[in-house]
């Protein structure tokens, strides 16, 4: 067979084959990757749900194969079509594929992802509305059979990077420059530093961190370090140390120092929300667990008052549970106002302006404890010693939950001398204010001691014993009084010296005017003084009022209106043995609250004297529990109470003590019939004299003042 028979019979086959050769060698020698850059755009656009485009594609193959895009732009979502830059670009973008475990194990590892100069723009707007949710156009997706997480990326590099971020819900809008260092050695991954400045929660920041390489972060063996420097106003958190197996939450060992003028300010960054503070310098441990993260031995310094403790938070609950426990050596009661509402620290000069100029006597400031709802609280604290002497305060001791925005006050403790002031109390988020109920026990409380810490006055001994209660709504103490029902009743017996007591008191010019209208020399031991003056509405009336010294007895009788901070009241002496007073009788304080006037009344003094008796008919034996309780039993009150009772200053014997009422025995019931006597005498002789007209009891009156 000839040579030429054989091409003939396969002329058409070499030619084929000819042809495929050429287009072959032809393909290999104008092959371009770019030819799957449509498809790679439309399959991206379709998997991102919104535009995304690279202009370049390089494959490298290999049993590592390395793919490069160019110009990689993906732009923004269509609700966010108005912001001008991408939502993420980058000049380059390299991945290495390994292909054998990919063939072979269906396993994608990547060996290496590197960007050069990547840009990202993250907005979320107050609706919630952000950019950064993903979604796919297509309704049927492919689930990929091979699995894939961080860990199966070997390294990453960044160059160059920027990220743009505009919240409004938090208030920020920042831009951070990051990139990565390589590894220094076989078991160094790098680093990865990032560089933030602009705006959070409103104020300037400025941040600084350096972390390990974003991918150890799944490296179980080796601890992740972290050194991280935050100036969020006038803000300054550090965070040094290294955590545990961080994606397997195995704990920690860092440092973290909180440094601020107020710890209120360290919700945008805690998520923890905290009453107003004086500056404040504290460090301690954070550590973690899958459940809790925890501030562990804190110590240091808000305003003038130590500070130590622990406190955990369960962020995974609905919301966040905090558990505290709180200790200071030394404190400043001052410093804790925040905790109830009002201003921590000293006042300024312009806040005492503004004090002198408001009506109210009581705080009126706003009860303000920040986003309620925002956490579910349990907090203990204890202070050992109270500096801040202008309150007669020794130490405290309080326990408080907040739940689902209620505060339960389980108890707050404040010990005075040998005796201490306590209270309870629950405060129900209400449409204005707080739905307040609230009761305070006063037990066994020294004058002495009161008097020597807040005046630097040596006085006699006295004995303060009682209660207060409150129901109400509002949104600061001024309200809740002035729409309060409730009552006080405190007893003081074997008082001291009253001239002590009343001007400290009352204000010095008021307390030394009711002094001299109460006709007492310079220094008086008060036996006793009893106030049983129940609060509706907002008006406190008088039941009882007794003040009582070895020689008189003064009985009170009117109202006060902490609706309108206003005073309408009548006090009368009587002497209890025979001398008769320079200038008895009744006399008046009326008017507003902060600067009330002190006025006789016009009535013949005698008469007034015996008439104004008539105003205490009250039968005061109801306070005989909270005499016992308060002072102690057998005190000279519980011996007053039953003087009164049994010879009323009105001369009339109170409906509820005439039968059955037992007799006072012994030294009680010489008392009692002295003042029986005593009375009589005073009486007739009141009503021998002259009636005197208003113009000569005002000379009369302010001569007194004057001489005093």
């Amino acid at each position: 067979m000839s040579d030429t028979s054989f091409y003939q019979r396969h002329r058409y086959s070499l030619s084929g084959f000819g042809l495929f050769v050429l287009l072959l060698v032809l393909l290999i020698i104008f092959w371009s990757w770019d030819w799957f850059v449509p498809l790679v755009n439309r399959q991206a656009t379709a998997a991102l749900g919104r535009p995304t485009t690279i202009e370049h594609l390089h494959v490298r193959l290999g049993r590592v194969t390395r793919v490069t895009v160019d110009k990689l732009r993906s732009e923004q979502p269509a609700p966010f079509a108005n912001v001008k830059a991408p939502f993420f670009a980058a000049e380059h973008a390299t991945a290495e594929i390994d292909m054998w475990k990919l063939l072979w194990h269906r396993d994608l590892f990547l060996p290496l992802i590197r960007l050069e100069t990547p840009q990202a723009d993250v907005e979320r707007r107050k609706d919630g509305t952000n950019n950064y949710t993903f979604g796919s156009t297509k309704k049927d997706e492919s689930k990929s059979s091979s699995s894939f997480s961080p860990s199966s990326i070997g390294g990453l590099e960044i160059n160059d990077g920027h990220v743009h971020l505009h919240d409004d819900v938090l208030r920020a809008d920042m831009d951070t420059a990051l990139h990565t260092t390589p590894p220094k050695s076989d078991t160094d991954r790098g680093t990865i530093v990032a560089d933030t400045t602009g705006r959070y929660a409103a104020q300037p920041i400025k941040g600084y961190f350096i972390g390990g390489a974003l991918l150890s972060l799944t490296d179980a063996k080796t601890p992740y370090p972290v050194d991280l420097d935050v100036r969020n106003g006038a803000t300054r958190v550090t965070l040094k140390g290294t955590v545990d197996d961080p994606l397997a939450f195995k704990g920690s060992k860092l440092k973290l120092h909180l440094l601020g003028p107020d710890m209120s300010l360290l919700y945008p960054l805690t998520g923890v929300p905290i009453p107003q503070t004086p500056p404040y310098d504290i460090t301690g441990n954070l550590d973690y667990t899958a459940n809790l993260i925890r501030f562990s031995d804190f110590r240091g310094r808000m305003g003038s008052s130590d500070l130590d403790g622990t406190l955990s938070v369960n962020p995974h609950d609905k919301p966040p549970t905090l558990e505290a426990a709180l200790h200071s050596h030394r404190v400043d009661i001052a410093d804790l106002g925040g905790f109830i509402g009002s201003k921590p620290g000293p006042q300024s000069q312009s806040e005492k302006k503004a004090e002198a100029k408001d009506p109210n006597v009581l705080p009126d400031t706003p009860i303000n404890v920040p986003k309620l709802n925002a956490i579910n609280a349990h907090v203990t604290y204890k202070g050992d010693h109270i500096e801040n002497k202008r309150l007669p305060l020794d130490n405290i001791d309080t326990e408080f939950a907040v739940q689902d925005g209620a505060i339960d006050l389980k108890h707050l403790t404040f010990a005075v001398g040998k005796g201490s002031i306590s209270a309870a109390a629950t405060l129900t988020p209400a449409q204005k204010g707080f739905a307040t109920k609230a009761k305070f026990d006063f037990s066994r409380l020294d004058l002495a001691h009161i008097m020597r810490t807040t005046t630097q006055t040596q006085a006699q001994g006295g004995i303060i014993g009682g209660n207060f209660t409150l129901t109400s709504t509002g949104n600061s103490i001024a309200s809740l009084v002035a729409n309060g029902n409730g009552g006080l009743t405190l007893v003081l017996s074997e008082g001291g010296d009253i001239s002590a007591l009343l001007p400290e008191a009352l204000g010095l010019q008021l307390g030394n005017a009711i002094l001299s209208a109460l006709g007492l020399p310079g220094h008086t031991a008060v036996d006793c003084f009893l106030a049983d003056m129940p609060l509706r509405n907002g008006v406190m009336n008088t039941k009882t009022l007794l003040l009582e010294t070895r020689e008189t007895r003064t009985l009170g009788s009117g109202s006060v209106d902490f609706r309108k901070n206003t005073i309408d009241y009548s006090l009368t002496t009587r002497s209890i043995g025979p001398t008769i007073l320079s200038f008895p009788g009744a006399f008046n304080i009326t008017g507003a609250l902060k600067s009330p006037s002190v006025m006789p009344g016009a009535e013949i003094i005698g008469r007034a004297a015996a008439a104004a008796g008539l105003g205490f008919v009250f039968p005061p034996l109801a306070l005989l529990p909270t005499i016992q309780l308060g002072v102690g039993k057998g005190s000279r009150c519980e011996a007053a109470v039953q003087a009164i009772n049994a010879h009323p200053a009105s001369g009339i014997v109170p409906p509820g003590a005439r039968k059955g009422q037992p007799a006072p025995q012994g030294k009680k019931a010489q008392h009692s019939v002295q003042h029986g006597h005593t009375k009589a005498a005073q009486t007739k002789a009141s009503s021998k004299e002259r009636t005197m007209t208003p113009a000569e009891i005002r000379a009369a009156w302010e001569k007194k003042l004057h001489k005093n």
